[in-house]
């Protein structure tokens, strides 16, 4: 992997980001394809620390800084520092490789502990920057905020879990601390800055935006408070309240999917076909399949107490995995894909994040030909996607080998597009 020359600039730090971020996902991918071909235990436990730890915190430490400067410039952004934070990932990753292949616990406490410290320093910049009620005076910097708060608690979960596994016999250290919480722990805060994205470049501009912030504002509530009280009836295995509460989430889901898809509509149709905005729908599509699986999930959980390894019984394992991996390879890395097609061009267009603040943000920011090879790319990934969750319910381990490295390359390939896209022919093309 190459990193490009650092001139010290916002467009060099965000190419870097790409490159690393994307490179992160690819290989998580490939490392799980080549583990399911292959049977190796190493392999697949590796491929989702992978994605959690590198494109986790990469995500929120640096492309949500992005989005919350965008809305508050005096959240300033260093390029210098967002460099450090870069390698500080790629050493967590290295550690943590080492840690599972060694199988050393502690050194994955460690990785937990780095990380933690890593993102104590973008919370304390908020906190001492804005007060709590400018944060909650907009809507979407709800979202992203609390996402930086989400991802410190992830990283405490990682340290936690590492030391749990280094003395198993700790009584200090909670029963719920397992790899499944850690991993849904991560996730969290990557779906919630994607919901204040949405928020911010489709439904603010909107005709009744007034609506659209009440709303937003309302699922805010229903969406953290919702995962966070289900985490809670998981630990008391209250299959109830499980039920309704997954129930009322994927109300809300469809929902959200009913009218960004209306949006969507109108957007196309007085507008141009923009690819962001429809790897967004396809990651809220999948969303909704990941709703699904969850209660699929709960269902068959019944009786099994939560921490049992495996966390269903083997005949329902595939239910377990779709859900994961529709949550993990579709709705968030679908719908980061298309954040990213919209944000990294913006960037390096003006070398600022002035584009982002403008009406511009969603016009014509690449050439003809990268939209349509990223309609392509779309293509291909909802093809693998949709034939790994096949295959994890055919139990067919050379179907999802060889659709999870045609996703990784998929994957790849956004880097590979966007590096096309030269800062000279970047021109905006307003469309409002």
């Amino acid at each position: 992997m190459r990193l490009f020359r650092f001139d010290g600039e916002l467009n060099t730090i965000a190419r870097i980001f790409l490159s690393v971020s994307v490179t992160v996902i690819a290989l998580a991918s490939f490392f799980g394809a080549a583990g399911a071909l292959t049977g190796n235990l190493f392999l697949l436990k590796l491929h989702p620390y992978l994605f959690f730890i590198g494109f986790g915190n990469l995500a929120i430490l640096i492309f949500n800084r992005y989005l919350t400067a965008a809305i508050y410039p005096e959240l300033k952004i260093d390029p210098s520092k967002q460099l450090h934070y870069i390698y500080a990932i790629l050493f967590a990753l290295f550690m943590i490789t080492v840690s599972i292949a060694m199988e050393w616990p502690l050194l994955k406490a460690v990785t937990g502990l780095l990380l933690m410290v890593i993102v104590a320093g973008p919370i304390k910049e908020i906190f001492t920057t804005l007060s709590v009620p400018r944060i909650w005076k907009e809507v979407s910097v709800r979202y992203y905020i609390f996402d930086v708060l989400f991802l410190l608690v992830a990283n405490i979960g990682l340290f936690t879990l590492g030391l749990k596994e280094a003395f198993p016999n700790l009584r200090i250290i909670p029963f719920f601390v397992t790899q499944s919480s850690y991993f849904l722990g991560s996730s969290f805060p990557l779906s919630i800055s994607v919901m204040g994205f949405l928020y911010t470049y489709a439904w603010s501009s909107s005709s009744k935006r007034e609506l659209a912030k009440r709303l937003f504002s309302l699922w805010f509530y229903v969406f953290v408070g919702g995962v966070l009280f289900f985490l809670i009836v998981i630990l008391l295995e209250n299959y109830l309240s499980m039920m309704m509460i997954s129930h009322i989430l994927l109300l809300g889901v469809m929902a959200l999917l009913g009218s960004f898809t209306i949006y969507l509509y109108n957007f196309f149709r007085n507008k141009f076909h923009h690819p962001a905005l429809a790897f967004l729908l396809s990651g809220i599509a999948l969303l909704f399949a990941t709703g699904g699986f969850g209660i699929m999930n709960i269902y068959y959980l019944k009786g099994v107490h939560f921490g049992t390894l495996p966390p269903l019984r083997f005949d329902r394992m595939w239910i377990y995995h779709s859900h994961t991996h529709a949550a993990l390879l579709g709705w968030i890395t679908f719908s980061f894909i298309g954040m990213i097609y919209i944000v990294i061009p913006s960037i390096i267009c003006s070398n600022s994040l002035e584009t982002l603040r403008s009406k511009n943000a969603l016009s014509l920011l690449v050439g003809q030909g990268v939209m349509k090879r990223a309609f392509v790319q779309l293509t291909v990934l909802l093809l693998s996607s949709s034939a790994i969750l096949l295959a994890f319910f055919l139990n067919n381990n050379l179907l999802l080998g060889g659709a999870g490295f045609a996703y990784g390359c998929a994957v790849y390939y956004l880097r590979v597009n966007l590096h096309q896209t030269n800062t000279n022919s970047l021109t905006i093309t307003s469309l409002t």
